[in-house]
């Protein structure tokens, strides 16, 4: 199975320094726990723990990776209101 045919997420991660991280992985739960081993993004190593605020599911990697640019350029509040829908 490719990439493109695989279920993607789009993900928003509270840092304990409450600043937002948003990733995209194919599993939500493990790539929460990558980071919170210190084997995530560089921005999250400094900032653990982190946790999962939600996460959006997408139809492919390039949708999820638009998506990703979308909410990266929204600030705080818009982006916890979008994982909160």
């Amino acid at each position: 199975m490719s990439s493109s045919e695989k279920t993607w997420y789009v993900y928003l991660l509270e840092c304990a320094d409450g600043t937002l991280y948003t990733g995209i992985t194919l599993d939500p739960e493990r790539r929460v726990r990558q980071h919170n081993a210190g084997r995530g993004a560089r921005y999250t190593r400094t900032r653990l723990p982190v946790r999962l605020l939600g996460s959006l599911l997408v139809h492919d990697q390039r949708e999820a990776m638009l998506m990703e640019r979308r909410i990266k350029r929204c600030g705080p509040q818009r982006k916890r209101a979008i994982f909160a829908e």
